[in-house]
């Protein structure tokens, strides 16, 4: 009969075991495109400019991941462009950062860098993204999507100047985007740091918003941003492709009387 402290030293090291299995590395199944064709797409184009920002680098990007269900990493000879340009590819899986820790699956994605000016002197055109390799093709089209995004004043008055007690508009574009909610206005005292977001009334594109009688006279950041859903001409190779098109803006402007 095995004696009490031999039983305690096989459980321990039963217990070991365990702790070691549920403490190893997340396995990456390597896959191809054609193994990913029942996931999903989810896309994002990200236009910020900003005022406060010191770097610039992820500001002008559009994105492009695969659902995670599983941890999963692209096999070799896969491609991604968009119109006809390489996307930095991303084949997805655990990172060896070579610190411990809890490890996070990271999903397949794509990315692309775009030149604001570049897009706002080009005309307005469809994003076409293609991924392939020698297995599975996949194509997104989203309508009209490569273009440079901001908001137009058109409400009247001095340009950088905002006015208590006045309702002013500004309005997205290009026109052929479709606001997925409400433009958010947000006033930022350049001072004081102090935030005050504004009531914003849509009606369609164009965001009207009324600067409080009470706001302080002074300097200011006013923040516009909002989501734009694009329409998606094609989502072939995968079961479904979802997204949107972010856009926000800081304009430097005065509160006055």
């Amino acid at each position: 009969m095995a004696s009490a402290s031999s039983l305690r030293f096989v459980m321990g090291a039963l217990a070991a075991l365990g702790l070691l299995a549920g403490c190893g590395r997340t396995v990456a199944e390597p896959v191809t495109l054609a193994d990913l064709q029942g996931r999903s797409l989810q896309f994002t184009l990200t236009d910020i400019d900003s005022l406060e920002r010191d770097s610039s680098v992820g500001a002008y990007r559009f994105t492009l991941a695969f659902s995670n269900e599983s941890c999963a990493q692209l096999a070799s000879g896969v491609t991604a462009t968009l119109n006809g340009q390489p996307m930095k590819l991303n084949p997805g899986g655990v990172p060896d950062t070579g610190v411990g820790g809890r490890e996070v699956c990271e999903p397949p994605s794509a990315t692309f860098d775009f030149d604001p000016a570049q897009w706002d002197a080009e005309p307005t055109e469809d994003l076409r993204i293609i991924l392939q390799d020698d297995t599975h093709p996949v194509l997104l089209v989203l309508q009209d999507a490569k273009a440079k995004r901001r908001f137009l004043r058109t409400s009247p008055g001095t340009a950088g100047t905002l006015r208590r007690g006045q309702t002013h508009t500004y309005v997205w574009l290009p026109e052929t985007d479709t606001l997925a909610a409400p433009a958010q206005a947000t006033l930022i005292h350049k001072a004081s740091g102090a935030v005050a977001a504004l009531t914003v009334d849509p009606e369609g594109n164009a965001a009207h918003f009324l600067v409080p009688s009470g706001t302080v006279e002074g300097q200011y950041i006013l923040r516009l941003s909002g989501t734009a859903a694009p329409q998606v001409l094609a989502c072939e190779g995968v079961a479904g492709c979802t997204g949107g098109l972010f856009h926000s803006e800081d304009l430097e402007i005065s509160v006055t009387n």
